[in-house]
């Protein structure tokens, strides 16, 4: 590897045991010596905000489908002036990307008025059309739902004949699979319907800001947006809400068991708890269809299915109602001191068109930014745990046949090979013979559990080939929190810097001193404890209910716009994001001192 510069990815050797990893995903995803000369050029960067650890072969589908959505927006729908889309592969089993740009200044300036014509109409129709995708997404949901994913029956029933249906359950079973794929698909293509403009606009407010008033800093852009009211943040509510009424009903105490089965059944014996329950049942759906990391791997724990993670949070507000503690976001001081920034730039712009200008664009970028945060709801929370459920449904059916020992074997096969499978299941199924299935999986599937183990324990690059001399795609800046600092951070092999400490984004403003509590994966949540100081590799939206236990957090990747950033915002916490190396610099215990306005992280002891 030449200095200055990260490994190619074709010099990147494949771990022992793991060797035909390339197989357990569709051709065109991982690096290859056909387009070897255009892989080799680019900077790649690891996505450790949406995809941090390997992919199962399923588990790809939503990396091909998101990522593909994303620059069919920015490509062919808005034509964004500088960018074309992100390109994405995957080595030895983790999600890389490149974001490809517009390099021509004249094409750059041709697309400038289809944009405008473009964005521009979804910006003034924004109300209407968002109330429009919300339908669309319930509509999806519901969609998804009615699929019927049963098992072959030993014969088909008599209504088929009478009803003259001329077909059968096989079928069914073959057609409803696609129709999850591609309402997977239009889930993505919906997703990116918004969030590219959501992100153009608060941009096109950042890049005003930065050239009138060049010494602004990012974190006061972000102010004058804050104080949001957005759906991400209404599980939490609705926890908060239900330990109110724990308390209000008279059945608190049933809450200090320690599973969420014994509380039911506790709740189950009195009129009051079965009032509760009722109350709860009233939340649940959609709103606890919330997982507790990203949402892209189905191995993430959704809390409808999962009913200790939620009710964990419910024990620790119902304690702290209990003490008196007020659990509400601090909306009303973090919109004065919006109002107080917005105020304080203005005044220091020259004429009434400029002040014009700026209200005008702060106004829009207020109106759209909601949708930065709820679409990661409705799409990555709400929508992927109703398809995870789906899978499984299928994957049961699987089990019946012999094909699987476990249903979530579905995640190990490709999408296309799990037509296959059913293509197999159907054929036996309708020739009276055996499958082949029960004899090919199971032994298939444990030589691909082995390379995913292997390539698990693999310690993934965080870029590789050439990087920029200066990153300026703002997406990537904003998102990822991929800069030239970082790179020369991640260059650096995480070298402490002169004071001992770590720098990253200034993402939430304040100061906080306590002890660190290094957590790498949500099964360690339960582990936080009251006062200490978050330091995680990225925090998930589903992790908030923690945010009144803690003073403030540290993540290893993200930028000022990644879900770490706005959540700690919002919840008036001080936050350094993207410090590359926190985690592994700082151990749980250790006295730390976060400065979220100067992007700071000091370690005391």
């Amino acid at each position: 590897m030449a200095e200055g510069r990260f490994p190619s990815p074709f010099e990147i050797e494949t771990p022992a045991g793991a060797e035909g990893w390339e197989e357990l995903y569709t051709y065109s995803l991982p690096f290859s010596e056909d387009r070897r000369d255009y892989e080799d050029s680019v900077f790649w960067f690891q996505d450790g905000i949406h995809w941090p650890e390997v992919l199962t072969p399923w588990d790809a589908t939503f990396f091909e489908y998101a990522i593909a959505s994303l620059s069919q927006y920015n490509t062919r729908h808005y034509l964004i002036p500088p960018a074309l889309g992100i390109d994405y592969r995957v080595l030895n089993g983790y999600a890389y990307l490149t974001p490809v740009p517009v390099t021509d200044p004249a094409e750059i300036e041709a697309r400038v008025p289809k944009f405008m014509e473009r964005a521009g109409y979804y910006f003034q129709n924004w109300d209407r059309l968002y109330e429009n995708w919300r339908h669309k997404i319930d509509d999806l949901a519901n969609q998804l739902r009615a699929l019927d994913f049963s098992p072959l029956p030993e014969v088909e029933p008599m209504d088929v004949i009478t009803e003259g249906r001329g077909e059968g359950s096989g079928m069914r079973l073959q057609e409803n699979y696609r129709t999850l794929l591609n309402l997977a698909l239009r889930l993505w293509q919906y997703h990116f319907e918004f969030l590219n403009l959501g992100y153009a606009a608060y941009l096109d407010f950042f890049g005003f800001c930065k050239e009138a008033f060049p010494n602004i800093p990012d974190l006061a852009i972000a102010k004058m947006v804050a104080g949001v009211e957005v759906d991400l943040f209404v599980p939490d509510q609705k926890l908060k809400d239900l330990a109110q009424a724990a308390i209000d009903l008279g059945v608190a105490d049933a809450f200090a068991q320690d599973s969420a089965a014994a509380v039911i059944e506790t709740l189950e014996g009195s009129d009051a708890g079965r009032q509760w329950l009722a109350k709860w049942d009233e939340a649940k759906d959609p709103w606890f269809n919330f997982s507790n990391g990203s949402g892209f791997y189905h191995t993430d724990e959704v809390w409808l299915e999962h009913l200790d993670i939620p009710f964990g949070y419910l024990r620790n507000y119902i304690d702290k109602l209990r003490q008196g503690v007020d659990l509400s976001r601090p909306i009303d001081e973090l919109r004065a001191e919006r109002d107080r920034v917005v105020n304080e730039y203005m005044e220091l712009l020259p004429t009434d068109e400029d002040k014009e200008a700026f209200q005008g664009k702060l106004g829009l970028a207020r109106v759209v930014f909601p949708y930065v945060e709820n679409h990661n709801f409705w799409v990555e929370h709400y929508s992927h745990a109703v398809i995870w459920r789906k899978m499984r449904e299928l994957g049961e059916t699987f089990v019946k046949e012999g094909f699987f020992a476990d249903r979530d074997d579905v995640f190990f096969l490709k999408r296309d090979e799990v037509n296959e499978a059913l293509w197999d299941m159907y054929s036996a199924w309708a020739v009276g013979t055996e499958a082949r299935g029960p004899r090919y999986w199971p032994r298939e599937l444990d030589r691909r559990k082995g390379i995913l183990d292997t390539l698990r324990a693999w310690s993934p690059p965080p870029a590789l080939g050439e990087p920029p001399e200066v990153v300026t795609e703002p997406f990537t800046i904003m998102l990822w929190g991929i800069t030239s600092d970082s790179i020369g951070m991640w260059l650096g092999a995480g070298e402490e810097g002169g004071d001992g400490g770590l720098h990253g984004f200034a993402a939430s403003p304040g100061v906080a001193e306590g002890p660190a509590r290094v957590i790498l994966t949500a099964d360690q949540i339960g582990e936080v404890q009251e006062g200490e100081i978050l330091v995680a590799p990225l925090t998930a939206p589903s992790w908030a209910p923690i945010f009144n236990k803690i003073q403030a957090t540290v993540t290893d990747i993200g930028g000022m716009m990644s879900h770490a950033a706005i959540v700690c915002r919002e919840y008036g916490l001080p936050a350094v994001t993207g410090t590359a190396f926190g985690t592994k610099q700082i151990e749980t215990g250790q006295m730390i001192r976060v400065d979220g306005s100067t992007g700071t992280v000091t370690v005391l002891d």
